[in-house]
Order: structure tokens, then sequence, then C-alpha cells
């Protein structure tokens, strides 16, 4: 939803979308949970505000950055850098969050890492890996993302007093709050035009943003339960999903490739699953 607005708004436009069309969604989800829980919020501490910026910043970035290799012609070859996002996070979280990270599960990251690269090349691609630019690009998109997730999890594990659905929530709220304010700001002293086009898309930025935070609801529920390296890891279980709606609904044929690649993702999230 967001690539298909890329070319009317820009980049930086389309990244806004599911930050500001999310914030309202977000609000709600949160109603509705203390209303569930019965919790009661307060100002959260100054422990939470370096954990959420590092978060909210890193993921613009590497929103920004993946946004902008959709319409490179490497984008494959990026997209493989991309996925070294689960051992990034391994690292991240193990190096600033303390979260376990033993060598069975450093083992089933990296088998279901193999198996996402392998399933996300295309015959060719292999030949942009020589290029500078979808490297790096790739590589600091993953390092982008790897960092939200450890930021939002930091966060969500400052929020005391309330229950982990409440935390989550809370995270989520403020999450999007501080990337919509930061991305407006900016396009509206450098690119008004550019937010007078998000707000006449309004009709499918409006689904953008509902899909997007109701992701990042349960990303965030995840994250209040374990270590973020394990949510990035068995959310790489979404290719499996991704390869089947491509084959029922548009008719796309399955290679040998993406088979073994779709084997190792399973192996490596069974793996962790079990250790």
């Amino acid at each position: 939803m967001q690539r298909s607005l890329t070319a009317k708004l820009g980049t930086w436009g389309a990244t806004n979308i599911r930050f500001l069309f999310g914030f309202p969604f977000s609000l709600v989800f949160l109603t509705a949970v203390l209303l569930a829980t019965g919790d009661h919020l307060s100002w959260p501490s100054a422990a939470f505000w370096p954990w959420l910026l590092l978060g909210a910043l890193s993921q613009i970035i590497g929103t920004g950055l993946m946004l902008l290799a959709m319409t490179d012609r490497s984008f494959v070859v990026t997209t493989a850098y991309l996925k070294t996002e689960a051992i990034q996070t391994a690292i991240f979280a193990f190096i600033f969050l303390g979260d376990p990270l033993s060598v069975a599960k450093l083992v089933a990251i990296l088998i279901a890492t193999i198996g996402v690269v392998i399933t996300a090349l295309r015959p060719g691609g292999e030949k942009s890996f020589a290029e500078l630019r979808p490297t790096v690009t790739g590589l600091v998109a993953a390092a982008a993302f790897a960092l939200s997730a450890v930021g939002f999890r930091g966060a969500i594990i400052a929020v005391d007093g309330v229950s982990f659905v409440t935390a989550a929530s809370t995270t989520l709220v403020w999450g999007l709050f501080v990337q919509t304010a930061i991305l407006t700001v900016y396009l509206l002293a450098r690119a008004p035009d550019i937010l007078r086009g998000i707000l006449s898309l309004w009709r499918p930025s409006m689904l953008a943003g509902f899909v997007g935070a109701f992701a990042s609801q349960f990303w965030f529920l995840a994250f209040a339960l374990t270590a973020a390296a394990n949510v990035r890891t068995l959310a790489l279980i979404e290719v499996l999903f991704a390869q089947g709606v491509s084959y029922y609904s548009f008719k796309q044929p399955v290679s040998l490739r993406e088979i073994c690649g779709i084997g190792l993702i399973v192996a490596g999230v069974a793996l962790l699953i079990a250790v």
C-alpha cells in the first residue's frame, strides 16, 4: 500500500502515511485495552523516552530506505540484505538489553535468514551483489529496523505498573505520535505540497495506516513477551504466507529454489521454538 503511494508522494511522504494515519487507530486500540484491563496510565518514566526515540527514529530511517530501495533496479538484492535484520536484532538486543543469545538460538536465526535470502533472490540478481549501493542500502535498512525492534522492546519493558498489553499499546501510541510529529514538521518545512497530497489521498492512506497500526499492535505485544530477536525471526514465516498467497491468488509458480528457501525458514523457526 505504501509502495503504491510512493510515486505520488515521494519516499518520505509515503513513509509518513503509516505513522500519520496509523496514530488515530493506535488511540482506539489503547482505549479498548484500557477498558478491557482496567489499567490506569501514568506519565512514562525517564527511562522510557530514550528507548522510544531509538525505536521511532530508527523505524523512520528503515522505512524510508526500504521504500527508496523499491524504486531501485537492484531491489531484489537490497531485499536480500534487508533479511539480515533478524541476526542484527539478536546482536543489538544482546548488547543493549541483555536478551539471551545462545549458540543454538544464533544457529536457528542464521538458518532462517539464509532461507529468506535464498527465497528473495531471483535469476540474474546475483550480478548486483557486486554493487555497493544495494549492499549499503540493505544492510543499513536492516540495522535500522533491528535497532527499532530493540528500542521499542526497551520502551515497553520500561512501562511499569500495568499489564503487558497496556505497556505495548501505550508504547505504540507514543511511538506513532513521535514519528508523525517528526515527519509532519519536516514535510511542512521542506515539502508542504507533499503534505497536502497526503491529505488529498486520505482514502488509500487511511487503509494503509490501519493495516500498519494493526500489525504494529501485535508486533509490540510480541516484543512485550519475548526477546526482540525471537519476534523478528518468528516473523520470517511471513515468507511462507506470501508464497502461498502468490500461488493461490496470482497463480505464480513456486520454484525449487523458493521451496528450498522456505524449508530452511521453517527449519530455523522450528529450531528457535525448540530452544
